[in-house]
């Protein structure tokens, strides 16, 4: 009895732990995040999704705005057309103007809103944009959204995530940035990379064949050993026979 019910009691924690973790795992990945495609290299370009998830089961998502942080400015915002939404880009004037590619810019982006689409219960939406120049002097950007529902629910995606200090209620989407790239571009140092990786699979290959090659010649002269060895017993159990 003190055997079964041992068992009984690790069962019933293991359930509890893996619900817990499962729990706790549909939190953490519930929120709306931003994400690039590929890297967003400080002082360049990038293609970034904004990621929302439905979090509700008795509503829908019918709403998404977007804040661009005012501290660093985006001279260039294009959002990808997504089927079924509409896109709203709102810009103000700049207090300093900035000065991209020799020419001033007095106004940024400030606001992207995508409405009249919906995200069922469920399901998540990607919305993507084209932004930069990305600037040199921060390792992230912080937006912050609004996530508004069919039941008029909003919820206030602006709290900023600080270091040692446990992720908030309702976080901002953070874009982390990467270092710049090197001068000439990442295609320059990718043609050696590419080469290399290709001389080094042309020598696996030729390895790999050689290794083939001396495995099957191992395993023909065992083979002909073999079929002597079995010719040599049979003609001396023959002879045994006859004897």
């Amino acid at each position: 009895m003190n055997v079964a019910r041992s068992r009984t009691r690790i069962a019933i924690v293991g359930s509890v732990a893996a619900a817990s973790v499962l729990l706790l795992s549909g939190t953490a990945f519930a929120h709306v995040t931003v994400q690039p495609e590929g890297a967003a290299a400080k002082g360049g370009y990038a293609v970034v999704d904004f990621k929302v998830p439905n979090e509700r089961d008795n509503a829908k998502t019918v709403k998404l705005e977007v804040s661009f942080p005012a501290d660093h400015p985006l001279a260039s915002v294009m959002p990808q057309p997504v089927p079924g939404w509409n896109i709203e880009v709102t810009k103000s004037k700049l207090a300093k103007p900035l000065t991209v590619h020799g020419k001033q810019i007095n106004e940024a982006v400030t606001k992207v809103t995508w409405s009249g689409g919906t995200i069922e219960a469920g399901q998540f939406q990607k919305f993507p944009l084209s932004i930069g120049t990305l600037p040199t002097d921060t390792d992230q950007l912080v937006f912050k959204a609004l996530q508004t529902y069919d039941n008029n629910e909003v919820v206030r995606w602006i709290e900023e995530s600080k270091k040692g200090a446990p992720e908030p209620a309702n976080p901002a989407p953070a874009l982390q940035l990467t270092a710049a790239a090197a001068p000439g571009g990442d295609d320059d140092a990718a043609a050696p990379a590419a080469t290399s990786a290709s001389a080094k699979q042309t020598g696996a290959s030729a390895a790999s064949s050689s290794d083939t090659d001396t495995t099957a010649r191992v395993l023909g002269i065992v083979g002909i050993v073999v079929g002597i060895a079995g010719v040599a017993f049979g003609v001396f159990a023959g002879r045994r026979r006859s004897a």
